[in-house]
């Protein structure tokens, strides 16, 4: 049966082989990408910002409703679509348009034209044939009679007048705030048109200098990429020192074990053989002295004088030598075949394959110093590549067209921004004093119903005469006057913004909501050559203003939209292979053995082989266990020699004492001389004889092991190395080429959509049709629709102000 010790040493043993065959048998691929860091987002600047067009877009207001309701309006007066043969007739034949074309196109603003002439004629002239009647005393004079309802009637005419006060000053309010929307927005609206004819005409002539700003920013990636150059090599010797140093360092720390075991068992082998030897010598010197010691001490026992001597007389009969180790198997063959080991120095031997592996993020950095160098180089020679991107690009001969239509377009809207803007001056300062006019009509009205009910209300006869009655009367009727005075100017007013709104809305903004003004820009015939916009902007052949206004709104660039699709292609020229075929050959062809290192030299090697043949493990150390079981002597001297020191005490006889005696101090002398230092001895062979014989039956094996795995370590270090090596330069290239990626979708992005955007000129036509259509028309019809109910509203006040007055005069002939 095995002692437990060996048990535990076998477990142990299988156990550290199982961990270093799992550190052998694991891929070094497995590994993630340490390389990769999370934060690798390029910052790149905004070089373009200062000459954007800002979209501007419809504002909700709160007289949305009330612009829907002006519009819906229009559209029942002008109900005719855009008349593309009249204006392909204006354009290209001025002289050839019929004004009946005209009338029938404008029909619905001819109707309303004529009702604005009627009223402006009917109205004035009714209010002279009632200044006749009032002067007359005809008309607004006094009831005749008074009836009983007549209190209904006064009652009824109050609440009319009051609704229709009410009415014109909601409309005097909305007309107001739309007449001051309208300035409000009529200077910066004026003024955006050559701002934006103005920044569009630099974003073309900047087109250059933007691109190059773009190109210049690769310094972001290059620096970022030079940077990560930096510390590639010293980054992948530590990832391959990290990855095999458990395999190296238990590979090198069972080295140490086996190199300690030929160490120890060498020492034990020697102690063995010299023990074994000196017991025997020992032996041989002890067996006469032993012989003749018992012959004396049998004699004397056997002594008849000696009395109670028979007791003792076996035990000394029985008084031989035990354990003979002249039997015990030798070792000198053994320590012939050991003789002059260990040749090598293994502690040595395991610090410098310690060294050399500890080494290799030094070596990594030398060997990697070349590779590291050509692609700094490789980065410069990349600037010049991207510079490439800026060189080529060919829109400054393509977009001078362009730029002088937007130069002739800013100088011939100038006299006509004045203009507007002169006329709009006008047009606000007749709004407000007309609007302060119909203000005053209001206040007439209001005080003289309240001084009317209040002196009604004070009279006690209706025949009275009561002056805040009459005083209530003439305000009425000065607002009658005011209204018949200051009407045709009301509705000259309204007609003219109404003839100039409703045709910017029905004939320009529907039109423009609804492509059909590109539509009819892009049929051809309908412009004359001269407003070609075709040919003036340089657009493809086989494009339109539509398309290119299509292709501009969903972020084309300048060069896909003017001819230069077939010799410029920037897709092409953003492909990343076109700039880092080099830099990825560079990394993919670079190779270096990082992992060359000698843990057991061929001496080491053939020590431990000697080791293992030298028969150690063969050697029967059971039978030196078997001899130690044995005493030296069989007999237990010292409690022979007591037994006779008892026997002398009772002896009557002096001599036979005296012998007793004297045999007794013979066996002590013996013990303590001869037999103990055997004892020691024996025990001293029993360390050695147990170590060694724990270690014989697993000594082939351990060697074996430690000399397989020393050597496919050796083997295997070069190999994972070199994986590790082309895993961390592929982790490398590839977060290197996602900063080259970020850089040129960038680049893309950039001139798509801000530097060489065409995406500005569409924002500009939306812009204008915000600031015309949303921001000017809307308010604008607004506030004529608000003054022309004013207007027409002006008509049932002056009835029922006029009717109102003669119930606040006192009657003529009072009926009971």
């Amino acid at each position: 049966r095995s002692p437990p010790g060996s048990l535990l040493a076998a477990e142990a043993m299988r156990a550290a082989g199982l961990l270093l065959a799992w550190a052998l048998l694991r891929p070094a691929g497995t590994q993630q990408c340490h390389l990769a860091s999370p934060g690798g987002v390029l910052r790149f600047t905004d070089t373009h910002a200062e000459i954007r067009v800002p979209a501007l877009h419809r504002v909700p207001s709160s007289l949305d409703p009330l612009y829907g309701l002006v519009r819906r309006c229009l559209d029942l007066i002008q109900q005719n679509p855009l008349p593309t043969e009249l204006l392909r007739a204006a354009l290209n034949d001025p002289g050839s348009v019929r004004t009946s074309q005209v009338v029938r196109y404008e029909l619905g603003y001819v109707v309303c034209a004529a009702v604005a002439l009627l009223f402006t004629v009917a109205v004035p002239v009714a209010g002279m044939c009632f200044c006749y009647c009032r002067s007359r005393q005809r008309c607004g004079g006094r009831l005749r009679a008074h009836r009983r309802s007549l209190g209904c009637r006064r009652h009824c005419l109050l609440a009319c007048l009051s609704l229709t006060s009410l009415v014109i000053l909601t409309s005097v309010i909305c007309a107001f705030v739309t007449s001051q929307r309208v300035k409000g927005q009529m200077e910066p609206g004026l003024g955006a048109v050559p701002a934006t004819l103005r920044t569009l005409r630099q974003h073309i002539a900047n087109v250059p200098q933007g691109v190059q700003m773009v190109v210049d920013q690769f310094e972001v990636p290059r620096q970022q990429i030079i940077s990560d150059l930096g510390g590639l090599s010293r980054s992948v010797g530590l990832s391959i020192h990290a990855q095999l140093k458990a395999m190296t360092y238990a590979a090198l720390a069972d080295l140490q074990d086996r190199a300690g075991d030929l160490q120890t068992s060498l020492h034990h082998l020697q102690i063995l053989d010299k023990t074994a030897r000196a017991l025997a010598s020992a032996r041989a010197e002890l067996e006469p002295a032993l012989q003749e010691q018992r012959r004396r001490v049998v004699a004397l026992l056997d002594d008849p004088r000696c009395t109670s001597c028979a007791s003792v007389l076996g035990r000394a009969q029985s008084l031989e030598l035990g354990a003979d180790y002249g039997k015990v198997p030798s070792v000198e063959k053994v320590l012939k075949a050991l003789a002059g080991l260990p040749r090598s120095d293994f502690a040595e031997m395991i610090r410098q394959g310690n060294g050399t592996f500890n080494s290799i993020p030094e070596l990594a950095v030398e060997r990697m110093a070349q590779v590291i160098q050509d692609l700094r180089d490789e980065m410069a020679r990349m600037t010049e590549k991207v510079q490439s991107i800026a060189n080529g690009f060919p829109l400054p001969d393509y977009t001078r067209p362009v730029s002088e239509a937007l130069v002739k377009a800013e100088d011939r809207s100038q006299p006509y921004l004045r203009e507007v803007e002169r006329f709009e001056q006008y047009r606000w300062i007749a709004g407000t004093v007309l609007c302060s006019i119909i203000l005053l009509i209001l206040a007439c009205n209001v005080t003289g119903m309240a001084l009317g009910a209040y002196g009604l209300s004070k009279r006690e006869d209706p025949s009275d005469y009561e002056c805040r009655g009459e005083a209530g009367a003439k305000f009425l009727l000065v607002g009658v006057g005011l209204a018949f005075l200051f009407s045709w100017l009301l509705i000259l007013l309204v007609f003219a913004t109404f003839l100039v709104g409703g045709n910017i809305q029905t004939l320009v903004c529907r039109n423009w909501v609804n492509q059909e003004i590109y539509k009819f820009i892009d049929t051809p015939g309908n412009l004359p050559p001269s407003m070609n916009l075709t040919r003036q902007l340089n657009l493809r052949r086989d494009s339109n203003l539509s398309a290119a206004y299509r292709e501009c709104k969903s972020g084309a660039g300048l060069w896909e939209v003017l001819q230069l699709e077939r010799s410029y292609d920037l897709d092409e020229h953003l492909k990343t292979p076109k700039y880092t075929a080099d830099f990825q050959k560079r990394l993919g062809d670079f190779t270096a053995r990082l992992g060359d290192v000698r843990l057991l030299r061929s001496e080491g090697r053939q020590d431990l082989e000697t080791f293992a043949r030298s028969g150690v493990d063969e050697v029967d150390y059971g039978r030196f266990q078997e001899e130690m079981k044995n005493p030296v002597v069989q007999t237990s001297l010292p409690g022979l020699a007591r037994s006779l020191e008892g026997l002398q005490k009772m002896q009557r006889n002096g001599t036979v004492a005296g012998r007793l005696a004297a045999e007794a101090r013979a066996l002590w002398q013996m013990q303590n001389s001869t037999v103990q230092s055997q004892e020691a001895l024996v025990a001293k062979l029993g360390e050695s004889v147990q170590f060694l014989s724990r270690l014989a039956p697993q000594l082939q094996d351990r060697v074996k092991t430690t000399l397989a795995t020393t050597a496919s370590v050796e083997a295997r270090l070069p190999v994972q190395a070199q994986q590790i090596l082309r895993q961390e330069i592929g982790c490398f290239t590839r977060k290197e080429l996602r900063y080259f990626a970020q850089y040129l979708n960038w680049v893309g992005q950039t001139l798509r959509e801000d530097v060489a955007s065409c995406q500005p000129l569409a924002t500009a036509l939306d812009n204008g049709r915000v600031i015309l259509c949303d921001r000017i028309a809307d308010p604008w019809n607004a506030f004529w629709f608000s003054l022309g109910c004013c207007t027409f509203f002006l008509i049932p006040n002056i009835i029922f102000a006029v009717r109102l007055t003669k119930h606040f005069r006192p009657i003529r002939n009072r009926l009971m």
